[in-house]
């Protein structure tokens, strides 16, 4: 009886060629997987660095303005009511923030404090072309974005207010009475 022996055959060219271009396929995935992933990266850790305060306030840009000259920048302060002045027919508000002191546990009293401190630095902020909102009132929390003029007035572009009674709690023992109580 003849014996019959098994051989694995050789793999053709094309066999080959295929493998390779599985493998070359792979390699670009992972590739081009890292690069997204390290773009991903990146932009969180340069957003993280960039954007670390919300806004700087009134002190730091006027303690320092060159650092700041021509760029826009988001500022905080509380607004003095009795500098508002607005012109309906130009759409022109005018004020000034006064610096808050920081770090602060109840805002709303930080707010009075600042508006009533005469040594408070203080900065006069323009708005062009807006409607006065509401809720531009002694003591709110001004939230500006724009840029130091050369006039040495800050040229808001975008106002953002938080109103000073919003931060005030009421305490327990202010209860509405009952009839016949």
């Amino acid at each position: 009886m003849a014996q019959a022996a098994w051989e694995k055959p050789l793999a053709s060219q094309t066999q080959r060629a295929a493998v390779s271009a599985t493998s070359r396929g792979r390699s670009k995935f992972l590739i081009g997987g890292g690069l997204i992933l390290a773009a991903v990266a990146y932009l969180v850790i340069s957003g993280m660095l960039s954007g670390a305060r919300y806004y700087i306030t009134v002190a730091d840009l006027m303690n320092d303005p060159a650092a700041y000259a021509g760029q826009s920048v988001r500022v905080s302060g509380a607004v003095i009511g009795e500098t508002i002045t607005y012109d309906s027919q130009n759409l022109l508000i005018t004020f000034t923030v006064a610096n808050v002191a920081e770090p602060y546990e109840d805002l709303g009293q930080a707010l009075h404090e600042a508006v009533n401190d005469p040594n408070a630095i203080r900065m006069p902020v323009r708005v062009e072309n807006q409607v006065r909102p509401e809720l531009l009132q002694n003591e709110a929390q001004a939230i500006m974005t724009g840029t130091m003029g050369d006039d040495g007035i800050f040229h808001v572009t975008e106002l953002n207010l938080k109103c000073p009674s919003r931060f005030i709690e009421g305490q327990p023992d202010q209860s509405i009475a009952q009839p016949g109580a």
